[in-house]
């Protein structure tokens, strides 16, 4: 002797596969909304690129860090700032409150070395537009405008952290 079939209802079933789709519905919203919290693991100090290397004037690790990014900072030829996220994903970034046109690149790191993925060039001063990166990264160097060409970094370019 088996065990008796289960015969669920047409309309039982539809039930829990709506259920089950407003759960991942739900899951996917919070996870794109949430905010990521801090990087806990080691984060680079310096980085090299084609033969130079540079020191990291400044590190954002957690989000207010990263909120404030360069905004109301003085930046000069030498400023480079690493944002540094707990996981890879298209993190948007804007200009409010940055006085000087800045380039952004994005960076897809696993341990110390990277490939950027994806770049926004002499971003205009004080704009709330988004630039979005065209590929998921970990990582983001924001330096003076003209930085990314007088360095010879264009998508592809290693990177490695120290």
């Amino acid at each position: 002797m088996g065990l008796p079939e289960l015969a669920l209802p047409r309309r039982t079933i539809a039930v829990i596969v709506i259920f089950l789709a407003a759960i991942l519905v739900v899951y996917t919203v919070y996870g794109l909304t949430s905010v990521p919290g801090c990087v806990t693991s080691s984060v680079p100090t310096s980085f090299t690129v084609n033969g130079r290397t540079y020191a990291f004037t400044y590190v954002a690790v957690c989000e207010a860090q990263r909120d404030a990014g360069l905004m109301n900072k003085k930046v000069t030829n030498t400023t480079t700032m690493l944002f540094a996220f707990p996981y890879f994903s298209t993190w948007p970034f804007w200009m409010k409150d940055t006085n000087t046109s800045l380039d952004m690149i994005w960076i897809n790191a696993t341990g110390n070395t990277g490939r950027v993925v994806s770049l926004a060039l002499g971003t205009q001063p004080y704009s709330t537009s988004d630039d979005t990166p065209g590929a998921p990264a970990n990582f983001v160097i924001e330096a003076k405008a003209g930085f990314a060409a007088s360095n010879g970094i264009t998508i592809g370019t290693k990177i490695d952290f120290g």
